[in-house]
């Protein structure tokens, strides 16, 4: 109750020997003004000898006590890692060299002397006094070459729980972890007042409790040896929210270079995406994205690239016959039969499934079809127009038993979907950033177009080794169908040959680890992102991911921006953070597009009537 009786002493006055004098108004504002330690004062305070209670909380403040002889690098980060509220104070008091050389002349003259008494006794050698007097000895001579300094070094820990039986369960959890190390901690007896001071951010040291340590082992309790994913090269992500940490990482440094997104809607995945895309861009790295809300057309005009409406009434085509130049290490035979196999699958999706017998017709008419056009296994193809749609649409005709394939592939050819893929194609993707956008596309030729999109990308990856990287935003409209998701998964497997990374992001989660290739995609993308879930889907993205209770609320009560970051196997709390230039750039906030456009428009009328102003 010290603190108490030191505030009463303070406080309270015998009033009997002082004369009564009125109270000034000045007296009373000042008595009900608020200053800054009446804000953070706990409600009630009450020392123990083993604890402080603070309000609703409770604290126990440890001190270490005694080192081993040797203290490896980063034996202080399970402390520092420890999923519990707690506070760590580490005081260091240099200590004069040349002070500590006189005690070392003692101390190595009193092991020498203690050597030398057993060995005139005949005694057996003692290997504690000859390690002890090896250590001094190189110790000493390291001072007076000014190598080492010694210091008194003390580490103090205030732990937090919600009773005493947590205090005593942290407490046991610490004991355990640094005597497994030979290195122990006691808690402050009936010091618990002076112990919680000391751990306040006020740079006082109250406890006084303190060890003897030189340079090299002070080093080792570098208190920055938490998780974290910083890296020396690569980009910023965001934030560690576990220590303050810069998560910087190149998901090119990877055995991968894939990654997933998940999170429910509003919860700043496409924004993260953004950001991270803006910074890629910076890197010599080029960008193709598939997006199915046209989120990304402003961020494509304030960088540069190209943005490409996909839709019945677009003027951009894709033909899906164009066949990619093959690359020295590629047969030409090798090509072709890859991009009939995919043909195969995007007629599968166009004609709502085939039948065994359909599936064979079709593979058939698309061999003859690109026959016509004098492409074949043998012949090269690398200046030849390839056919369109309507070339396989004859072919296909007069085939036997193709009446129904050729009744529903019509409206692709003559109907009102003619004009989407029945055309050669006009989109060049020379640019480091380029967005196709799917979104006035009718849902249902969404998946279509996306394999459509997706196939196109392929084709220009596989022609031209460079750095890059592939977003699909929403994927989930992809994983609906067995052959897009089949598709993708084989992106997901052959993009590092090509140089290529894969990044996907969707917020149904359950649709897309319904898909036989959804967890086939996570474990092949080397970087994970788990931002803010809904309820419904975060006992299957736990069991997924392996994550613990804490990390499940964790991702429940996120804030927009803020999750877990996965990359290889190391993952931490992340928050995405960005500058006022990135965000006036990427943001998708409705109210905030809503002022940016309102901004412009009231600049271009500024700058078109400059007489008014």
């Amino acid at each position: 109750m010290a603190l108490f009786d030191i505030f009463k002493k303070q406080t309270t006055t015998s009033t009997a020997s002082l004369p009564v004098s009125p109270v000034l108004p000045e007296q009373i504002y000042k008595q009900g003004v608020l200053e800054l330690q009446d804000v953070i004062a706990p409600s009630a305070l009450r020392v123990t000898p083993r604890e402080l209670n603070l309000g609703d909380k409770i604290a126990r403040t440890f001190f270490v006590m005694s080192y081993p002889r040797i203290l490896t690098d980063s034996w202080f980060s399970p402390i520092i890692n420890l999923d519990r509220v707690f506070d760590i104070s580490i005081f260091i008091h240099p200590i004069d060299t040349s002070d500590i050389l006189k005690t070392f002349q003692k101390k190595v003259a009193e092991v020498q002397s203690q050597i030398e008494t057993r060995e005139q006794k005949g005694l057996v050698r003692d290997p504690i006094l000859d390690t002890a007097y090896r250590d001094l000895e190189q110790l000493r001579d390291q001072l007076q070459q000014a190598q080492e300094r010694i210091f008194d070094v003390g580490v103090y820990i205030t732990i937090y729980e919600n009773s005493v039986e947590a205090l005593d369960k942290a407490e046991s959890e610490i004991k355990s972890m640094m005597e497994s190390r030979l290195i122990y901690v006691k808690p402050a007896l009936f010091q618990q007042e002076q112990g919680f001071r000391s751990a306040l951010p006020i740079g006082t040291d109250e406890l006084s409790v303190h060890s003897k340590l030189n340079s090299s082992p002070l080093s080792s309790i570098f208190p920055f040896v938490s998780f974290d994913l910083t890296s020396d090269r690569g980009i910023l992500y965001g934030v560690n929210r576990h220590n303050a940490s810069l998560v910087l990482f190149d998901r090119f440094s990877l055995e991968n270079y894939n990654s997933v997104i998940f999170a429910k809607s509003g919860s700043g995945k496409s924004y993260a995406t953004k950001l991270e895309i803006l910074r890629t861009l910076m890197f010599d790295t080029e960008v193709i994205v598939i997006d199915p809300e046209r989120e990304y057309e402003h961020l494509s005009q304030a960088v540069g690239g190209r943005y490409f409406n996909v839709s019945l009434t677009s003027e951009h085509h894709l033909n899906p016959f164009d066949l990619p130049t093959p690359r020295e290490d590629e047969a030409p035979a090798d090509v072709l039969r890859s991009n009939i196999v995919a043909l195969v699958g995007l007629f599968r999706i166009m004609l709502g499934g085939l039948t065994p017998t359909e599936d064979s017709i079709i593979d058939q008419a698309i061999t003859e079809t690109y026959a016509l056009k004098d492409i074949t296994a043998d012949s090269d193809f690398s200046q030849i127009e390839p056919p369109l749609l309507s070339d396989f649409e004859q072919v296909l005709a007069g085939m036997e038993g193709s009446e129904s394939l050729v009744a529903r592939l019509s409206k692709y050819t003559h109907g009102t979907w003619a004009g989407f893929i029945n055309q050669p194609t006009n989109v060049d993707i020379n640019k480091r950033f380029v967005v196709f956008s799917v979104r006035d596309m009718e849902d249902e030729l969404k998946p279509v177009a996306m394999y459509l999109v997706t196939h196109f990308i392929w084709n220009a990856v596989r022609k031209t080794l460079k750095k890059r990287l592939l977003v699909i935003d929403e994927a989930w409209w992809m994983m609906k169908s067995e052959d897009t998701a089949s598709f993708l998964y084989s992106l997901a497997k052959r993009g590092r040959k090509y140089y290529l990374g894969l990044a996907t992001i969707t917020q149904d989660v359950d649709d897309f680890l319904k898909s036989p290739y959804g967890l086939p995609m996570i474990t092949n993308s080397s970087i994970q992102l788990l931002l803010k879930q809904s309820p419904s889907s975060i006992d299957n993205l736990q069991k997924t991911f392996n994550l613990s209770d804490e990390e499940k609320y964790l991702l429940l009560e996120s804030d927009v921006g803020e999750g877990i970051f996965f990359a290889g196997l190391k993952h931490v709390a992340i928050k995405i953070i960005a500058s006022y230039t990135e965000d006036q750039i990427i943001t998708s906030d409705p109210s905030q597009i809503l002022a940016l456009r309102r901004a412009q428009t009231d600049l271009s009328a500024e700058n078109a009537n400059p007489a008014g102003r």
